[in-house]
């Protein structure tokens, strides 16, 4: 008879807000062939889980939220190999399942930690870190003496876009929401610092570029923000919409595109640059290089206790955090 392990989990039954999420018991069988057993030790917050939880992204119910976490292997299934009982090891995921305290994954999905990566790290790292490697990388290839806008640049995707940009010799430009915010962003690399709903972004940008525009704008804000972005690029420039913090983009003519000059629109998803085992090894081999090396510093502004995720969802959606959000199993609340 198969092992079954005790564990808990924050489930939501109906979609709707923070308050759908519950702690509930949440067994976890052995784990399968080619799977193993996770004991998480810290699991990070995105707002891919509040879209899934919102049903922005519509997903079958009931669910456990969450994409990105790290975690210590408690047991093998059969046929797995180069992993062993007690390793540490991190995951990010298209599917949910993360915010529990045991969960079975496939082995080929995992990503062992060095020593210098901690736990915590690696779990505001692995959505968010990846992310930062595609986009900057793979998505738009940034060069030395770019015009980088990065919004929402105090944030968990937008610190290390902005880390990371400068160090490839970017010029790099943030928007924010507070004067708090521009000075966390101002510390991790943007050179020029906008206030949202302050400053007339567009004015800004090309004042601060004396009119060459952005070569790329990173919009992880979605719809309050979409033509904005449009509009702060140069001729030939690229838009990459990644996110939909205020609500989904609605329906563009291409030929907006076009009045603009000839830009170039893209709308990328993290799971098709790491669909490969090997892409994934490679990704987050760069990415853990960087923090490593010291160039790039994880900021993690929030800690909550696992039980406490609705807290969590709550302070991201009110736009209250700094930097990355992590859940800790077993922390008292």
């Amino acid at each position: 008879m198969a092992t079954v392990a005790s564990s808990n989990a924050i489930v939501f039954h109906q979609h709707g807000g923070a308050e759908v999420l519950k702690w509930e018991p949440k067994p976890v069988e052995a784990p399968a062939r080619g799977e193993v057993q996770l004991r998480h030790t810290a699991i990070g917050v995105n707002f891919i889980d509040i879209y899934d939880r919102s049903g922005l992204y519509p997903r079958p119910l009931p669910e456990v939220p969450g994409r990105e976490a790290a975690g210590v292997v408690v047991a093998l299934g059969a046929g797995v190999r180069g992993l062993k009982l007690g390793q540490r090891v991190a995951y990010v995921l298209g599917a949910a399942g993360a915010y529990a305290e045991i969960r079975n994954i496939a082995a080929a999905r995992l990503v062992k930690l060095p020593a210098a990566i901690s736990d915590e790290q690696a779990a505001a790292l692995m959505l968010k870190g990846l992310t930062a490697e595609y986009l900057l990388r793979r998505t738009y290839r940034v060069q030395p003496g770019d015009y980088v806008l990065v919004h929402a640049a105090a944030g968990g995707v937008g610190s290390l876009l902005t880390q990371w940009a400068r160090r490839l010799g970017a010029r790099v430009m943030g928007i924010v929401g507070t004067e708090a915010k521009a000075a966390v962003a101002k510390r991790q690399g943007c050179h020029q610092v906008f206030i949202a709903g302050r400053d007339e972004i567009v004015a800004s940008v090309r004042k601060y570029t004396r009119s060459a525009m952005a070569n790329v704008v990173y919009d992880s804000v979605g719809k309050d923000t979409f033509i904005e972005s449009l509009d702060s690029l140069r001729p030939r420039g690229m838009m990459v919409s990644f996110g939909n913090a205020s609500g989904p983009v609605p329906a563009v003519a291409p030929l907006e595109l076009t009045r603009r000059g000839s830009l170039f629109l893209t709308r990328p998803s993290l799971f098709d640059y790491i669909a490969k085992p090997e892409e994934l090894s490679a990704a987050a081999r760069a990415l853990f290089a960087q923090v490593m090396s010291g160039k790039i510093k994880v900021a993690i502004g929030q800690r909550y206790a696992l039980q406490d995720a609705a807290q969590a969802h709550r302070d991201l959606e009110m736009r209250r955090t700094v930097g990355a959000s992590v859940l800790l199993p077993g922390s008292a609340r």
